[in-house]
């Protein structure tokens, strides 16, 4: 079999190439390095240092060694460039400065504050060993000859799938991160949602919220809406971990098979999660 030739790039196209690589290949440098804040605290921190602070302020309110603070420096740089942080330089001292940016915000944790839903333990999770490790192994199991239904490569390997009461027989922390990072991705927004798409819920009494977690987005409804009736509907284990509530309903259950009745259904961030076939049963 003859070889065909390779096209040979120029050494303009050759040099943006070499640099994309790089970029591809280190990029999960970025989502380690957000992880590393993340459990570092870093973005909490700062807002308590006011929202932005030197290299050495910081160094000191998160007890690091000192010897620590260039690699801290360049790793502060790495965020700064993917966007998590913004920097400057303090007009008197010339001394570089760090300040949260919308996305660090939604980072701090231990917060009270409407409408603030940490996305700590999000993070935490889709960057978990379990989820790299399954991801390592892509190639694997592409190639591996599967019967239907195909499993997803994290079940491939575990033997479990996610948001599944088995979860907690592979890794009980595991389980307890993914779904505190589903319940906070879930909620996050559910206040614009009321201001800027409230015609939605025009003439509603009664509506069903189906995969409705610990209920937060219920009770954003009650609130802007004092009539409407509101159910959650969810499995046993996270419906016994709900915090109680004098106007929600509270049903332990399963989508699959019923549904509390009520005028209106809510599936927000459900049907992306399953087959189409399972989004027809869900749909039915």
């Amino acid at each position: 079999m003859s070889t065909r030739a390779i096209e040979v790039p120029t050494d303009a196209e050759l040099l943006q190439a070499q640099a994309d690589l790089w970029r591809h290949s280190l990029y999960y440098l970025a989502s380690m390095g957000l992880r590393c804040a993340v459990e570092l605290e870093i973005p909490t921190t700062i807002h308590h240092l006011g929202g932005v602070t030197s290299l050495p302020d910081l160094m000191t309110a998160l007890s690091l060694p000192t010897v620590k603070m260039p690699f801290l420096g360049r790793l502060m740089r790495v965020l700064v460039n993917s966007g998590v942080f913004a920097s400057d330089n303090n007009s008197e001292s010339g001394e570089e400065l760090f300040r949260l940016t919308t996305l660090s915000r939604v980072l701090v944790h231990g917060v009270v504050a409407d409408e603030h839903h940490s996305q700590k333990y999000f993070v935490l999770g889709v960057t978990s060993p379990h989820y790299t490790e399954a991801a390592l192994g892509l190639a694997d199991w592409f190639k591996k000859d599967t019967v239907p239904p195909v499993t997803s490569p994290f079940e491939d390997k575990y033997g479990v799938p996610l948001f599944d009461e088995k979860t907690a027989l592979l890794d009980k922390e595991l389980d307890d991160v993914v779904n505190k990072g589903l319940a906070a991705h879930d909620n996050l927004g559910i206040g614009t949602i009321l201001r800027e798409c409230s015609d939605i819920f025009k003439g509603v009494e009664s509506l069903t919220d189906c995969c409705g977690g610990d209920g937060t987005t219920a009770r954003a409804l009650v609130k802007a809406y004092p009539h409407l009736k509101c159910t959650v509907l969810d499995l046993p284990k996270v419906i016994e971990k709900a915090p109680p509530h004098d106007v929600i309903n509270y049903v332990a259950g399963d989508l699959f098979h019923t549904v509390p009745p009520s005028q209106a259904v809510m599936l927000k961030l459900v049907l992306h999660f399953w087959s189409d076939e399972d989004c027809v049963k869900i749909l039915a």
